[in-house]
């Protein structure tokens, strides 16, 4: 593993700088609520401008395929940003997870047909791979692929589809064979209008991020890359997958930090500033040193991501599971530090808690993770993030 020194360079510092102030203008909470009750569940027009002015949407995916060709530091600051101002956008879905798992998997034809479109923000896409009541792992998948007269067709059930319902394009994890684990995965590429497939939005703790059930009956797919060689991509574009998720909640995290220290400076009791307590201050303290130490393992696994592409498992479920406990604790102690109105509808922290509770099993939950790291440690790697178990 190489010691890495990790800093921001004057330009990514810029590049934060841009994301804050346009976050700020495009994601207001008023916004955020207008949008979590909404069809789509975001603002396509501020998607437009993500891609055309910012050139988020393409952000990770190679120039040559008309992206930016940026790595997972750009990558975590655009998602750190984002978790801040709670943006309600398929940005994990599309530019994050879809458009790794195409890079990783499909030919160069399929590239220049569909990674153009993601990368414009003109196509979006998801990555369907989990199945209803599936364990851990991918070796839970078993949807399977059919194969007659050299085409594809897939029948079954994806579960907890980030943004399925508004994909133009899905990318689904079907098996071909009878073998379990990376073994015989294959993926597969499917019109989101296609004959046969059914979508429906699930009702959800956090509706900032909508998730959906997508039920395929003979559904005619295309496959990406080799038969049964998905395996190994798939598992890399879920960790990569797991460090945006990672960098989304520090901001997320220092949002709820920053929100409750303004609030408590203003809140009066017995006549002193709430912030003047001693037992107050401990509670920031302590929470400031969490939200810290989560800020730095989301950096570093980014980071050490863009420097070993080959090996970075174990620092991605590091990140994860950090920042996933770091995240909800915060959003538990600003609800308690805000008094009687915290846990309230009107008040806005309770759309930050929603979303870390969410985030906290999505890609896979902080035990999932340590056990993950175990393997790792162990030279067992284990096969891929869970399911989310979001209900």
């Amino acid at each position: 593993m190489p010691d890495v020194q990790f800093h921001f360079t004057e330009e990514q510092r810029q590049f934060r700088d841009v994301l804050r102030r346009f976050m700020a203008a495009a994601s207001p909470a008023s916004e955020v609520r207008r949008l979590m009750d909404s069809e789509p569940g975001f603002d396509r027009a501020v998607w437009r401008r993500m891609a055309d002015e910012l050139g988020l949407t393409g952000l990770m995916i190679p120039e040559r395929y008309g992206g930016s060709g940026f790595g997972l530091v750009e990558l975590g600051l655009a998602m750190e940003e984002m978790g801040r101002a709670l943006l309600c956008a398929p940005y994990l879905a599309s530019a994050v997870l879809a458009a790794n798992a195409l890079c990783r998997t499909g030919s160069e034809a399929q590239k220049r047909r569909w990674l153009p479109g993601i990368a414009s923000g003109e196509t979006l896409a998801a990555l369907a791979y989990a199945e209803p009541g599936g364990e851990p792992g991918m070796e839970s998948i078993a949807m399977r692929a059919v194969a007659a007269d050299g085409r594809h067709s897939l029948a079954g059930r994806k579960d907890y589809v980030v943004d399925g319902c508004n994909a133009d394009l899905l990318l689904v994890a079907a098996r071909t064979d009878g073998r379990r684990g990376l073994a015989g995965l294959s993926l597969f590429a499917v019109a989101g209008d296609a004959p046969g497939v059914r979508r429906r939005r699930l009702q959800v703790l956090d509706p900032t991020r909508p998730l959906a059930r997508i039920d395929f009956e003979d559904v005619p797919a295309e496959l990406l890359g080799g038969l049964g060689e998905a395996g190994p991509a798939l598992a890399e574009t879920l960790d990569i997958g797991a460090i945006a998720l990672a960098n989304e909640m520090a901001g997320g995290a220092q949002r709820l930090l920053e929100d409750t220290l303004e609030y408590i400076k203003l809140r009066v009791q017995f006549g002193r500033a709430v912030a003047s307590f001693q037992a107050i201050k401990h509670r920031c303290a302590e929470l400031l040193l969490q939200v810290e130490l989560m800020k730095s393992a989301a950096y570093h696994a980014a980071q050490l991501a863009d420097a070993n592409p080959d090996e970075f498992a174990y620092e991605a479920s590091l990140a994860k599971a950090a920042a996933s406990e770091a995240y909800l604790q915060a959003a538990v102690e600003a609800i308690q530090l805000h008094g009687g109105i915290g846990f309230t509808w009107d008040q806005d922290t309770q759309l930050w808690y929603k979303r870390a509770k969410s985030s906290e099993v999505l890609l896979g939950d902080p035990a999932w993770h340590r056990e993950r790291m175990i393997a790792c440690l162990e030279g067992r790697e284990s096969t891929s993030p869970p399911a989310e178990a979001v209900a």
